[in-house]
């Protein structure tokens, strides 16, 4: 049953200001679903934010700030549907929630470290929202289907980007593949949250996508990748989890911290 009292487009580039002037109130379950995916979001925009007069050449400034820019567009357009079932804004769901009330993976909060650490990450999520957007699309949900339907064109990028970073860095010089190594090994603990379903999805039945149902086209699409930069998929250290339920490593606190000081120190300011 759709939560939506308009016709939406598939593929409509809804923005998060339509969302809230024409969305109806989705219930407790998908609001809590969109949460989550634009919580994945928007830890991840803020993470990539950083590199912007970092990265090794200018026209990785751009193209990681850009990448930054379209996390961002898709936490914003998530979490402005899911604050309209508890009469929020996006900004509050953003700003003025503690850091056991975020409900984002553990990956995406992984600290920078270096490029190739960076590129890692990226190269992950990239392919895992790909697949997730890409069976969204097909929601009985019309607005999350037609959030989806927009963020994966542009997912879609994101993940020929990281890829071809990782095999530039994996077939380049003996230092650029042996970071390159260390970063898959350092992120790769982190993924098999990514494919864990639970009793949220399965209660939203063809309104969500059950994360297991995307691990074969992950693996699949990541193996050829590592298979072409003559790397092996890492094994060993598995991370406990529990992202969605609150419970976050020791890198989120600090991160939120930086995003939310300035709209917690003048709430009712306007710019």
């Amino acid at each position: 049953m759709s939560d939506t009292s308009f016709k939406i487009s598939v593929g409509e580039a809804l923005t998060a200001e339509q969302i809230t002037a024409q969305a109806s109130k989705p219930t407790d379950a998908v609001a809590r679903y969109a949460l989550r995916l634009g919580d994945d979001a928007l830890v991840l925009a803020q993470r990539l934010g950083w590199w912007i007069a970092r990265a090794p050449e200018l026209e990785e400034d751009i193209a990681l700030g850009n990448i930054a820019l379209d996390q961002l567009g898709h936490a914003r357009s998530f979490l402005s549907y899911a604050a309209l079932a508890w009469d929020k804004t996006e900004d509050d769901l953003a700003y003025f929630r503690d850091e056991h009330e975020f409900t984002n993976v553990q990956l995406v909060e992984q600290p920078n470290g270096d490029f190739a650490h960076a590129i890692a990450r990226q190269f992950i999520v990239a392919h895992f929202q790909f697949e997730l957007y890409r069976r969204l699309t097909g929601s009985s949900n019309d607005m999350l289907a037609a959030i989806a339907a927009k963020a994966v064109k542009e997912v879609d990028y994101h993940r020929d980007h990281a890829t071809q970073w990782v095999l530039r860095l994996a077939l380049g010089t003996e230092e650029s593949r042996r970071r390159m190594i260390a970063g898959l090994g350092v992120m790769w603990p982190y993924v098999e949250e990514l494919f864990e379903d639970d009793e949220l999805v399965t209660s939203l039945g063809d309104a969500a996508v059950p994360p297991s149902t995307l691990r074969e086209d992950f693996d699949r699409a990541v193996g050829a990748v590592l298979a072409e930069a003559e790397l092996d998929v890492p094994q060993g250290f598995v991370a406990r989890g529990g992202g969605r339920r609150g419970v976050h490593t020791e890198f989120l606190g600090p991160l939120l911290a930086e995003m939310q000081v300035l709209a917690r120190a003048h709430p009712e300011a306007t710019w």
